[in-house]
């Protein structure tokens, strides 16, 4: 008759707490217990709570339903989904839609333990029992809080670094997007763009050219349609003082009348001069400042390569000595952002071009080891440290197309290309002073056609002699293009190869080290040390 009362009033489909047997108890705590962890809302609508169980297991239903939506969206259209996510006010809503499911269910598991009623459980199931709810509560809880940070950060990271706007379209089939290395050091008036390169990028495989540019090269050329054009329709050729990395610095204080509303008439400038010399149309720009560079690198958790040679750098003075020069020894290296910084800008004993192929493959290590998992487990520090790193005007809708894109090229080894020394003539010669930009259109063209696996387009620049010259067998010096072409793509290439007598062992016999070199140098045997760092451009990815 007691049963009979209690169903009628009470419509909670579980054991009674108060009468029923311990054990039977602990095992509906348990399942109470389960049921809220992963579907909330049920353990309140078994329990006799229809009015709020029903409504929070709606909720529950939803957000699963979005989750399978998601998942499946990744799968079919995941750079669309990336795209949508890195919209600000999709991350906002979702940041807060994640705030208001930790407090959810947090309540949810609060008001769980209260059915539970562990008053009535054996002494031993109500501590195991009540700190697993406690425990799980707070892991869940905290972990959608946790999310709903990292989205907030990710869109004020987003919305400080990149521009509104659409996003724009390949051209020809690729991205081709301008990379400046800008150093504003406290000692120097401005910006001054110490490296410039152009990757291009297939948008469909995320096959890679990367194109770098002497900071020395002259005659720059400007597109067709820049401003500069009518300033230097000759080309940027004013002498030793128009050298290519000076374009930046002379939009900003000279030109920048000719770009009205343009926000950085110094990058504008720069990406004109490098479509004008490679042929390509330059769609947007990144900017790198060197000072963030190697906090970037550190929030990453240092960046390896696989050095070919030994690599000079000035750090503290040796005891005793005159001599700052420290070196990297040949071999896999794990860089520390301050050394990696060392490492892409050093030319002692060597050239511009050696750290230009030091550049390229420190950039290309980044790409490949800027993965997911490191964008996960670090996010917080990269986030932090990329809106110090970073400048450009690629919108915020072009985010989900890059980032599908980035996971390609990470698997897709770059092929590299500098507009001088080794793959136009050597370092001794004047290419860079007088470029023949006819020459350097067409061999940008035979890459991307060898990519892409088509026939090369002709640009209107490559014609006449230019054409000839280039489908020699044998290219000469005259060409432009020195005969290492057919191994340059899948390495660095040679500049000064170490000459034959270059030391590779220490008098003595024994292997070169660091403390050998400083000596060579505090006895002022420097010709040794250019023999020895000759082949320091040589580098890979691990």
């Amino acid at each position: 008759m007691t049963s009979t009362r209690r169903s009628s009033r009470n419509p909670d489909l579980l054991p009674d707490p108060v009468s029923a047997p311990a054990p039977v108890r602990s095992k509906r705590a348990l399942f109470l217990l389960l049921l809220t962890t992963f579907f909330p809302g049920s353990a309140q609508w078994v329990s006799g709570n229809r009015a709020l169980g029903g409504f929070v297991m709606r909720v529950t239903i939803t957000c699963w339903a979005l989750v399978i939506l998601v998942l499946a969206t990744a799968l079919i259209k995941r750079d669309w989904l990336l795209g949508f996510f890195a919209q600000a006010w999709v991350q906002l809503g979702a940041s807060l839609l994640l705030v208001v499911l930790a407090a959810g269910w947090l309540l949810m598991f609060l008001n769980t333990l209260a059915i539970i009623r562990p008053r009535y459980l054996a002494p031993g199931a109500r501590i195991g029992l009540t700190a697993t709810l406690l425990v799980l509560a707070l892991a869940i809880s905290g972990s959608l809080g946790y999310g709903a940070f990292v989205l907030n950060k990710g869109r004020e990271t987003i919305s400080n670094v990149f521009s509104a706007g659409p996003a724009f379209k390949p051209v020809d089939g690729r991205y081709n997007i301008a990379v400046f290395g800008a150093d504003a050091a406290g000692n120097r008036e401005g910006v001054r763009t110490d490296s410039m390169s152009l990757l291009s990028v297939d948008a469909k495989t995320g096959k890679s050219l990367l194109i770098s540019i002497p900071r020395n090269l002259q005659n720059a050329q400007f597109s067709a349609d820049s401003p500069m054009r009518k300033v230097y329709p000759e080309g940027y050729n004013c002498g030793d003082e128009c050298l290519f990395n000076a374009i930046y610095r002379n939009a900003t204080d000279n030109h920048a009348d000719l770009y009205p509303g343009v926000a950085n008439p110094g990058a504008q400038a720069t990406m004109e001069a490098i479509e004008g010399t490679t042929g390509l149309k330059v769609q947007a720009y990144v900017m790198i400042d060197m000072a963030g560079f190697a906090g970037f690198i550190n929030a990453m958790g240092g960046v390896t390569v696989d050095s070919g040679g030994w690599v000079p750098y000035n750090g503290k003075y040796w005891p005793n000595s005159s001599v700052n020069t420290h070196w990297f020894a040949p071999g896999e290296q794990k860089f520390t952002g301050k050394q990696a910084l060392w490492f892409a800008r050093s030319r002692d004993f060597t050239t511009d071009y050696h750290r230009i192929a030091r550049q390229q493959c420190l950039q290309q290590a980044m790409i490949s080891q800027f993965s997911p998992k490191t964008m996960l487990t670090r996010f917080t520090s990269i986030m932090d440290a990329g809106e110090q790193l970073v400048e450009t005007d690629i919108p915020q809708q072009q985010l989900g197309s890059f980032l599908n894109l980035a996971d390609k090229a990470r698997a897709t080894p770059f092929k590299r290309l500098t507009l001088g020394a080794p793959d136009f003539g050597s370092a001794s010669d004047k290419f860079s002073t007088y470029p023949k930009f006819d020459v350097i259109h067409e061999r940008i063209q035979e890459l991307i056609a060898a990519q892409s696996d088509s026939a090369p387009k002709k640009t209107p620049a490559a014609t006449g002699e230019s054409a000839k010259s280039t489908q020699s067998a044998s290219p000469t010096k005259d060409s432009g293009i020195n005969s290492s072409e057919a191994k340059r793509n899948s390495e660095p290439g040679e500049i000064n190869a170490s000459p034959s007598d270059a030391p590779t062992a220490q008098p003595d016999g024994a292997e070169l080290d660091e403390r050998y070199l400083v000596t060579l140098e505090q006895i002022g045997r420097t010709d040794l040390l250019e023999k020895i760092a000759a082949n320091n451009n040589e580098c890979s990815v691990p």
